[in-house]
């Protein structure tokens, strides 16, 4: 099998948050078809708020160029090489984030040129993988983010995750009315965990997490600025509230430095940002290799969903804004039931794109 050609499109799609009346921000992407001479065709996606033009211009030509004649199986050969033609000016960002389309692309191939569907061959420890709910946006006042979470609780969501930070006026009086409402509104059985978005310094991210230690919170997630490794060490070792990140983070080697420091107690990544599943499947490994739980973050659960039930992980993210964009753009894509989504059975990643809405929300 040889793939023929490659093609990237550009995409705006309209997302709301439930229960808000205001429009929020179009989710920019771009989705990947990657075609073969055995009539197979993959597609892969990237998100692209920011960068949608630069990712579809790398991938339609110096990716497209290197991989066509290529074999796509070959998919741990094909990401060394394409990595390798980027390592020396850095891969992270922009590279590994079209990387990871073309070879999310690839592994849906894989899985129909074989019949599984890709949580199988990424180990098939699991036909559904565990969920939880990002909901806790700035948009919700401190009313509606407890209406919100009692309603994620009766949807059978077990564990939820709000954002910090209250709409970057760092008003962490504000922060703590916030959480302790949600924690008081849902109980104290619900998995409750915190995100910082990489805003804090280290002593804001200290004094938070003093503050709302009582409320048990699973996790503080990428508390600091830039993910500084020795930052968040002191941090893990100055409060009893667990440290997570990595879901930005562009290869296995800055995950293994966030292990290794002792940055982190629960391990991120998203195979849109990290390099597909190639490369997120090591950083998954590596997570077990150091008995630390896995779990996506950084939204698009429609396809982070497949590597969490293969290798058994902790939780795949329903961001709430990245499901309702894809509720536009995916066919019948499988539901969060019961705290948890089913794995399509169809071979590769199990998801129909709704060519009308792409073909509605194209950007030029």
């Amino acid at each position: 099998m040889k793939i023929v050609n490659v093609t990237a499109t550009s995409h705006q799609v309209p997302t709301s948050l439930p229960h808000i009346d205001a429009p929020q921000r179009p989710m920019g992407v771009v989705v990947v078809r990657v075609e073969t001479d055995a009539g197979i065709t993959g597609f892969g996606m990237a998100p692209g708020n920011r960068l949608r033009g630069p990712i579809k211009e790398l991938i339609n030509t110096d990716l497209a160029e290197q991989l066509k004649d290529q074999d796509p199986l070959d998919t741990e050969r094909l990401w060394k090489q394409l990595f390798a033609g980027f390592s020396r000016f850095g891969a992270a960002g922009l590279v590994s984030t079209s990387l990871s389309a073309v070879d999310i692309a690839m592994w849906d191939i894989k899985g129909k040129a074989f019949g599984h569907p890709v949580h199988r061959l990424l180990g098939g420890a699991s036909d559904s993988a565990p969920a939880y709910a990002t909901f806790g946006f700035f948009d919700y006042d401190r009313e509606g983010l407890a209406a919100m979470a009692m309603e994620l609780v009766g949807q059978g969501f077990d564990a939820m995750k709000m954002v910090v930070g209250s709409g970057n006026a760092l008003d962490l009086d504000e922060d703590v009315r916030r959480i302790a409402g949600v924690r008081e509104a849902v109980g104290p059985s619900v998995r409750l965990m915190i995100d910082a978005n990489l805003l804090f310094d280290y002593q804001r991210a200290l004094a938070l997490a003093k503050r709302v230690e009582e409320l048990n919170i699973t996790w503080f997630e990428e508390p600091l600025v830039a993910n500084d490794v020795n930052l968040m060490r002191d941090l893990r070792h100055a409060t009893s509230i667990p440290i997570a990140a990595g879901q930005f983070e562009g290869t296995k080697t800055r995950h293994r430095e966030l292990v290794q420091q002792g940055a982190v107690d629960f391990l991120h990544a998203n195979v849109f940002y990290v390099g597909g599943y190639t490369e997120a499947l090591k950083v998954a490994h590596l997570a077990q290799i150091y008995n630390l739980p896995y779990a996506s973050a950084g939204g698009w659960p429609h396809h982070n969903m497949q590597l969490i039930a293969g290798i058994g992980g902790w939780g795949v993210e329903v961001h709430m804004s990245t499901w309702v964009a894809g509720e536009t753009i995916f066919k019948d894509a499988p539901k969060p039931e019961g705290g948890k989504i089913m794995m399509p059975d169809a071979p590769g990643v199990g998801l129909t794109f709704n060519e009308d809405a792409l073909k509605e929300y194209l950007e030029a």
